[in-house]
C-alpha cells in the first residue's frame, strides 16, 4: 500500500520543506499554510531589521510570501525554500528602502527610523543593545544595498557567501558594499565626535 502522507523530517516533526513545496506547487493550500507557519518568523525577523514601521513590515512579508507562492516553479531546490524566501524578503526590502529614500528626497514622504524596540531584544546584553542602537542611528540614511549588507553581516551574523545569496549579488559585490558601509560608519562616527 502506498502512503499519501507527505514525507516527514528526520525528527518526525512533519513534512520537509521539499515535500511542502512540491505539494504547494500542486495547488495544495495546506502546504502553503504550512510553509508560511514554518517560515513566517524568519521573514518577519528580517523585515523588522530593515523597515521602520510595523505596517511596512506586515506588507513586505505578505508580498514576499505572495511572490514566493506565485513563483514556486522557479525554485530549483525545494529544500532551499527558507534561503530563497529570505532572499525575496531582502530584495523586496531593498526596493522599498530605495523607494522610500527617493520619496523622502522629493519631499513626498518623511524619514522614519527603524523601531529599535522591535529590533533590540529586551534580553540583549547592554553592550550589544548599545552597539545596535548606535548602528541603527546612522545606517538609516545609508544607500539600501549598503544598509542591507551591513545588517545581514553585523546584526544577522551572516558570512559573505550567505549575504551574496540573500542579496542575489556576487561575493565580491558584497565585499564592496560592506567596505563602503564600514567606511561610511567611520565617517559618521568621526563626525559625531
Amino acid at each position: 500500500m502506498v502512503s499519501s502522507a507527505p514525507p516527514a523530517t528526520k525528527s518526525g516533526a512533519g513534512p520537509t520543506d521539499a515535500a511542502l513545496v512540491v505539494a504547494a506547487r500542486a495547488g495544495e493550500a495546506w502546504a502553503q499554510e504550512a510553509l508560511f507557519q514554518r517560515h513566517a518568523r524568519l521573514a518577519f525577523g528580517l523585515a523588522h531589521r530593515f523597515l521602520p514601521r510595523e505596517l511596512d513590515v506586515d506588507d513586505l512579508v505578505q508580498d514576499a510570501f505572495l511572490y514566493a507562492f506565485q513563483h514556486l516553479s522557479g525554485l530549483e531546490n525545494p529544500q532551499a525554500f527558507s534561503a530563497w524566501l529570505g532572499s525575496i524578503v531582502v530584495r523586496t526590502a531593498s526596493k522599498r528602502l530605495r523607494r522610500q529614500r527617493l520619496l523622502t528626497r522629493l519631499g513626498l514622504a518623511r524619514f522614519a527610523p527603524v523601531d529599535l524596540e522591535a529590533v533590540v531584544a529586551r534580553t540583549a546584553p547592554p553592550d550589544v543593545a548599545a552597539e545596535l542602537r548606535a548602528l541603527y542611528a546612522v545606517i538609516d540614511r545609508f544607500p539600501a544595498d549598503e544598509r542591507i549588507a551591513l545588517i545581514l553581516r553585523r546584526v544577522e551574523g551572516f558570512e559573505i557567501p550567505q549575504i551574496a545569496v540573500y542579496m542575489s549579488i556576487s561575493e565580491s559585490t558584497v565585499k564592496r558594499k560592506l567596505r563602503a558601509a564600514e567606511a561610511r560608519l567611520v565617517r559618521y562616527e568621526g563626525a559625531k565626535r
